[in-house]
């Protein structure tokens, strides 16, 4: 423990210095002038301060009124020949632990010393089992999230098992909705949040029958309603989780196939009355779709799929979030090299399916 004591007066440190070698586990360092000793004391965080009242160029309440500013809680007694009621009332107002009238008695010196380093060992034990208990719970919420993000994946590859659809068109639109985000202002903690959310926008695909889902042909009205079901199957599938990142992707999954002229299904919401992490999702997971080969049909061109977005702008999809996408136009077309069909065809199930979290957590 270390301990200050600072006076004008030399005997008088020599004096309070030997009695601190009495108590066990302690350093003290001595200070005639407290200008000196309030630097280091800044410097250094000490245990205790002894300081003396009176002293030339800084008294005693100006110094302990300064050490406040920065260790509102590290105990100082003062030592003083002054008895007025007063001074001890300011004193105290100002941050002073105890006090202690010259001449000194030596038994109670050590003891108030003590008892004032025994505080400050509490005080640092609080503090210590504070920080002990905040990691603990940073370290329990980090193994939560990501048994939360396996299981956002594994809900992912259970839907995609069914669907034309790929790993790697998870993997994409899920950045392509980041970058739209990014552009768009928000927080790293909402692009991240969205990041892992997009990739269940989907999930409600495991309730459509194979000869909807995987018919290679245009869907009569009938089957295109019972497709259409999948927005709303995915939402209470996930809805009914406690989970925020779930309650996140049961948002989008409800929403991502609303259109911003009210156009869309399930419930024809309209413009800014579709949440935007929905507005963001249509617009990455249509370009992705057109821009993507799949059994029943060629992908597009990339400038033909940007065109039929532009044109969608304020009918289909939210104008600021098409803008967004098409900022920093070299992020998009990096995403897009990035996450190859090829490379997840390439691969075993298990493996794609480890690959693709760590690349979606990249």
């Amino acid at each position: 423990m270390k301990v200050v004591i600072i006076d004008d007066a030399q005997l008088n440190l020599t004096l309070m210095q030997h009695l601190i070698r009495k108590i066990p586990d302690c350093v003290s360092t001595t200070f005639l002038d407290p200008v000196s000793a309030l630097v280091w004391c800044l410097e250094n965080e000490p245990d205790l301060v002894i300081v003396d009242y009176m002293m030339p160029q800084m008294s005693g309440t100006e110094l302990v009124e300064k050490f406040r500013a920065r260790y509102p809680d590290i105990p100082v007694l003062m030592v003083t020949a002054n008895h007025e009621t007063e001074l001890r009332h300011q004193a105290l107002g100002i941050g002073v632990t105890d006090f202690l009238n010259k001449p000194l008695d030596n038994i109670e010196f050590i003891a108030r010393a003590k008892n004032m380093l025994a505080l400050r060992q509490s005080h640092k034990h609080l503090a210590d089992r504070a920080s002990w208990l905040a990691e603990e719970v940073a370290k329990a919420t980090a193994k939560i999230q990501e048994q939360e993000r396996e299981t956002v994946f594994c809900l992912a590859k259970a839907a995609e098992y069914r669907d034309p659809e790929t790993g790697a068109h998870i993997l994409r639109m899920a950045h392509y909705s980041k970058h739209i985000a990014r552009v768009l202002g928000l927080s790293i903690e909402q692009q991240t949040l969205l990041l892992e959310a997009a990739p269940m926008h989907d999930i409600g695909k495991v309730g459509t029958p194979d000869m909807i889902l995987l018919k290679p042909g245009k869907l009569t009205d009938e089957e295109f309603t019972i497709m259409k079901q999948h927005a709303v199957i995915g939402y209470e599938v996930l809805n009914a989780s406690h989970s925020p990142l779930l309650k996140v992707a049961a948002e989008i999954a409800h929403t991502h196939h609303e259109k911003f002229d009210g156009s869309g299904y399930p419930r024809g919401l309209k413009g800014h009355d579709i949440p935007l992490f929905g507005r963001i999702v249509a617009v990455a997971d249509v370009f992705d779709a057109l821009t993507s080969e799949r059994p029943y049909k060629k992908a597009w061109d990339i400038e033909k799929a940007s065109q039929l977005l532009r044109d969608g702008m304020g009918k289909h999809f939210d104008p600021e979030c098409v803008e967004a996408f098409f900022t920093d136009w070299e992020q998009v077309l990096e995403i897009k090299q990035r996450f190859t069909d090829e490379d997840m065809e390439l691969r075993e199930p298990d493996e794609v399916m480890t690959s693709a979290g760590e690349k979606l957590r990249a």
